[in-house]
Order: C-alpha cells, then sequence, then structure tokens
C-alpha cells in the first residue's frame, strides 16, 4: 500500500469489518455495506485519475510490477533467452533471445530486475555492466542480420555506475549502442515498463518508435541524483518529480514518445494479463 492509497484501504477494511459482523451476528447491514461500496469506487476513481508524478514514481518502483521476463510469455511464443556478450561474462541485468510476435521471428531484449533481495542481487536490481549493453547490442547485431524486428523493454535506474564497470568501459558501450542503433536497418519499438534513468535506459532505446507504459516514467538522470545536483539533499527526490517532466503524459505532449499504452486501475501489477495484451496490441 502506497501512502496515497490509503483512504481506499481504509474504506476497504470498513467495507471487510461489516461483512464479518453481518455474517457473525446474523444481521442486515446490506445498505451500509451498498454505500462504502459506491464511495470505495468513487475514491477509487478519483485517486487514480489524479495522481501526482511522485505517485507514478512511486508505482513504477513496486516490487509487485511486472518485469521483462513476466511479459514475455504472455507476448511473444517460443521465447529463447541467449546469454553472453563473447567477450566477458553474461549479465543477468540485461536479458536477451528470439521469439514469436503473431507467427514472426523477432529479437526481445529487456532490463531486468529482481523480485526479492535474492533476486536483485543477483540482478543487479537492474542495472546493467557494459557486458550487458554489449550483450545486447550482438543481439541487436544478429537480427539486423536474419532481418528479425527487435522489441526493447526498457527498466531500470540507470546503467551500473561501479568501479568495474567503468574499467571494462561502460560509457563506451553505452555510447557504441546509441551509434549502432541509429544505423539498424531492421524496425526497433522500444517500451518502458517501469523506470527508465538516463543513458542506462537510452543504451537499449534508440528505436523508430518509443512507447510507455502509463505509470512508469522517463528522465534524464535518476530523481535522487538530479535532487542531488540542483539542491545537494538526494532526499528532495518528490520535487524532482515534479519539475522534470518524467511521467508519459508530459513526454508524449513534449514528442518525445510516441505512444503512452493504459494501465489497468492501480498499476500493471493488479492485471499483468490485461497489461500484456495491450502492450502486445500497440507492438503488433
Amino acid at each position: 500500500m502506497l501512502d496515497f492509497e490509503k483512504p481506499l484501504f481504509e474504506i476497504r477494511n470498513k467495507i471487510d469489518s461489516l461483512k464479518e459482523s453481518q455474517e457473525k451476528n446474523e444481521v442486515d447491514l446490506q445498505d451500509e455495506i451498498d454505500m462504502l461500496e459506491a464511495s470505495l469506487k468513487r475514491e477509487t476513481t478519483k485517486v487514480y485519475t489524479n495522481l501526482k508524478p511522485w505517485n507514478r514514481v512511486q508505482i513504477a518502483r513496486l516490487p509487485e510490477r511486472p518485469t521483462t521476463l513476466d511479459y514475455i510469455p504472455y507476448i511473444f511464443d517460443s521465447f529463447i533467452e541467449l546469454h553472453g556478450d563473447r567477450s566477458f561474462r553474461d549479465d543477468p541485468a540485461m536479458i536477451g533471445g528470439i521469439g514469436y510476435l503473431d507467427g514472426k521471428s523477432v529479437t526481445v531484449i529487456g532490463q531486468q530486475r529482481g523480485k526479492d533481495t535474492k533476486d536483485n542481487i543477483y540482478r543487479n536490481f537492474g542495472m546493467a555492466h557494459p557486458e550487458g549493453y554489449r550483450k545486447a547490442l550482438r543481439l541487436m547485431k544478429q537480427a539486423e542480420k536474419f532481418n528479425r524486428p527487435i522489441f526493447t523493454f526498457k527498466d531500470t535506474k540507470g546503467a551500473y555506475p561501479g568501479k568495474a564497470a567503468e574499467e571494462r568501459g561502460q560509457s563506451e558501450s553505452i555510447a557504441k549502442n546509441l551509434m549502432e542503433m541509429a544505423s539498424l536497418t531492421v524496425p526497433v519499438i522500444a517500451i518502458v515498463i517501469g523506470e527508465g534513468g538516463s543513458g542506462g535506459a537510452l543504451g537499449i532505446g534508440i528505436s523508430n518508435r518509443v512507447l510507455m507504459l502509463e505509470n512508469s516514467t522517463y528522465s534524464v538522470i535518476s530523481l535522487e541524483g538530479a535532487a542531488a545536483l540542483l539542491w545537494k539533499d538526494s532526499s528532495l527526490a518528490k520535487m524532482a518529480a515534479e519539475t522534470m517532466k518524467i511521467t508519459a503524459k508530459d513526454l508524449l505532449e513534449l514528442n518525445v514518445i510516441d505512444e503512452v499504452i493504459t494501465e489497468p486501475q492501480g498499476g500493471a501489477h493488479k492485471d499483468i494479463v490485461f497489461q500484456a495484451k495491450q502492450i502486445k496490441q500497440s507492438f503488433i
């Protein structure tokens, strides 16, 4: 439960309490329950149609929010994951492979964050190393060779900024991806499904079309990083969210993206099947 969802949680608790009391004491409380359910419906619509940028950031960062690997089985058929950059190692923060979309062979690439602490450590919280971007580029060039369209899923706070990553050429690997993607001869469609942070997201984001889920964010720098630079205080991330124009609606108005894909009330995690169908429809 997020802060702005507390009023809805309280109404649901009252409804559950009345239902329990009605069943336990054999009294008719249906009128009160109906009134509260109508109130819950009104408040739910009010809350989710008036979300602030920081509210959307909170939804985008939810551990329950679907990841690239969550969406793939619902959108693509016979997906086979491919590993390694053929230079150093495989990077679990960047996944990619081959699948079918409506019978056509395609290449799928995406950033992959974890679902819990152990998984996040394994996936490095979705922050790829240079080998992750080199793996992505290897798969893109392979897709070009075999004339396969490319679909990329962006979901990262940014590329990993650690010492080892810099030693192995983090900036160079992202820059090379930008250059190579700009000259690909096959169609590329990119979608932001969570956080699209900085060059980390852009490293797989140069495309013919850019899509965003309604509650995802796309920014030139992480909100905490922007707050630290602008106001010397990373705790002012909420203020940065209000000023940086990072939401799908803002970016559509600025012509940074091409399409906003609607989400179920409360976010994509509420109904992944519905959300995957919406994404697939936009892909086709």
